[in-house]
């Protein structure tokens, strides 16, 4: 098989990103977004807030983890942030198909798109901090601005939002207090339970 049609297979599998439905209301309101849409957002939400990042960090990499780091929702689903029986195997989930799904592309570019997912996944550089956060902040921000929809629905209360969310300040302290004083709002106004 030629490189050419690895990449063609690859970018034909990864097209079933489209169909994982998440948990997320779109800002309308009018349905739940995909996967594939929120790669594309969280993509362009870094480029965005890229002067946010730590000195020093390198956006285009960010870009490229963000690209890449819900491809293997393909073949394992999206996991609820908020589901902790769903996170008992998703790790298992997601490595097989990792494996699976970039080792459809010609080598080394499985390897050098599979290093980038592992490097998000441990989010132990700056790169992958920053990546993690905005990957965390983009859901609160359609929460807070769909009335919490999705928050209500799934029951998910304050302490759950910070004990997930609070990494967004080890990548930008600010960042966190923005999102951190307006989920308080929710809280304060009754909308979010406390614990």
């Amino acid at each position: 098989m030629s490189e050419l049609q690895q990449r063609i297979d690859f970018i034909k599998a990864i097209d079933g990103l489209k169909e994982v439905q998440r948990q997320t209301l779109l800002m309308s309101k009018s349905r739940y977004e995909n996967s594939g849409e929120h790669s594309w957002a969280v993509a362009t939400f870094a480029l965005t807030l890229a002067d946010y990042a730590k000195p020093g960090t390198d956006i285009n990499k960010v870009i490229h983890m963000l690209l890449l780091h819900d491809i293997v929702e393909v073949d394992a689903g999206d996991t609820f942030c908020y589901d902790d029986a769903g996170y008992e195997d998703k790790a298992e989930r997601e490595q097989a198909a990792a494996d699976r799904l970039f080792g459809l592309l010609p080598s080394p570019q499985a390897q050098q798109f599979r290093a980038i997912w592992d490097e998000f996944e441990a989010e132990e550089t700056q790169e992958s901090q920053f990546a993690a956060a905005l990957d965390r902040m983009i859901p609160i921000l359609h929460n807070l601005n769909t009335n919490y929809e999705a928050w209500i629905k799934n029951k998910v209360s304050y302490a759950q939002i910070v004990q997930r969310n609070q990494k967004i300040a080890k990548a930008n302290p600010e960042l966190w207090d923005y999102i951190h004083t307006r989920v308080r709002q929710a809280v304060d106004s009754g909308h979010i339970p406390e614990g």
